[in-house]
């Protein structure tokens, strides 16, 4: 563990000394949010949405290619300097996701910055996108059945459950669902962030349990480096993540879990990124099936700001229940 911690320290440090250059960067490219009228799915105006988050105009986003970067660089450099013997799909399955998701997430950032739909595939609608979502989820869950082994589930009280080759699709599931839900619950100033730190912690707990070292020191490197960034992102903003890193950290996330086995879990210790998505899926279904709204407004985050909480107290109370979720999700993974 004082290994781990180790890793979590030098990127932590690493970051930091990054991240200020970073945020320059990211003005000189001129990558920062644009005034605009947004749209649902359903491509219908949100103007609660754009309400709450008109005085965000010209923050800089796109940090989340700061930290795909530090942490992809400095885990291949731990496995190396420590000469770990992580199984090369293991390690394939860590990186791909983190990467591969991330690069989805920056066309849209990009799309962002030229705001021309006229350029060639500048113009890919959400369902496009959701679909090579599903492609590289079923990629990565091909590999965890195929060259892992990967077939069950533990359910507390069951036991292992073998999935057989159903494993894939619900794999895919999993992954393509936090991507998602991380994506919607990046929409306050250090909320996404500061749930996914809370999360990293307690599969750091599981994962050192388990004495998976290659995982461990994954996780304990984006611990450092996503505690830097929220120093950074935390209300008022000086930069967010973007769909790079929202993206990237989400699937990466659900990932984790199926790696640790304890993908249960991670729908518990993860509990605020399912609430998210949850009032999000049932606003839409409702809008789809019922032709009206369930909610005045989703996701959760913004149907509190509509009620009149003030965003720093939204956030801080989604941090206290993902602490509780957290160590719900513990309970669960460590009880007998």
């Amino acid at each position: 563990m004082a290994q781990l911690l180790g890793f979590t320290l030098l990127s932590l440090f690493v970051t930091s000394i990054l991240i200020i250059p970073f945020i320059d960067f990211l003005y000189k490219i001129k990558l920062r949010r644009q005034k605009q009228n947004t749209v649902d799915i359903f491509n219908k105006p949100t103007p609660v949405f754009d309400k709450f988050n008109a005085w965000k105009v010209g923050t800089p986003f796109g940090g989340g290619l700061l930290i795909i970067a530090v942490v992809s660089v400095l885990s291949l450099w731990g496995y190396g300097m420590l000469n770990i013997k992580i199984n090369p799909w293991e390690l394939f399955v860590i990186l791909f996701t983190f990467i591969s998701f991330g690069m989805l997430g920056l066309y849209d950032d990009a799309k962002k910055l030229v705001n021309n739909k006229k350029i060639p595939f500048f113009g890919l609608r959400f369902r496009y996108k959701f679909f090579i979502q599903w492609v590289l989820a079923f990629i990565i869950a091909s590999v965890l059945y195929y060259e892992l082994g990967y077939t069950f589930l533990f359910i507390r009280g069951v036991g292992l459950t073998s999935l057989g080759f159903l494993f894939i699709p619900f794999a895919a599931f999993v992954i393509v669902s936090f991507a998602n839900a991380f994506n919607i619950a990046d929409g306050l100033d250090g909320l996404a962030s500061g749930l996914l730190l809370i999360s990293l912690v307690a599969f750091l707990a599981i994962v050192s349990t388990n004495l998976d070292q290659g995982l461990g020191i994954f996780i304990a490197i984006l611990m450092g480096s996503v505690a830097a960034f929220l120093y950074f992102n935390i209300y008022k903003a000086r930069i967010w993540l973007g769909d790079v890193g929202s993206m990237s950290l989400g699937a990466s996330l659900a990932v984790t879990g199926l790696l640790t086995g304890k993908i249960l879990a991670v729908a518990v210790i993860g509990g605020v990124f399912v609430l998210e998505a949850g009032s999000s899926l049932v606003q839409i279904l409702g809008k789809k099936l019922l032709k009206r709204k369930i909610f005045a407004v989703a996701p959760m985050h913004l149907y509190f700001q509509n009620r009149g909480w003030e965003e720093p107290k939204i956030v801080m109370r989604a941090w206290l229940l993902g602490v509780v979720f957290a160590i719900l999700g513990l309970y669960l993974a460590f009880i007998r």
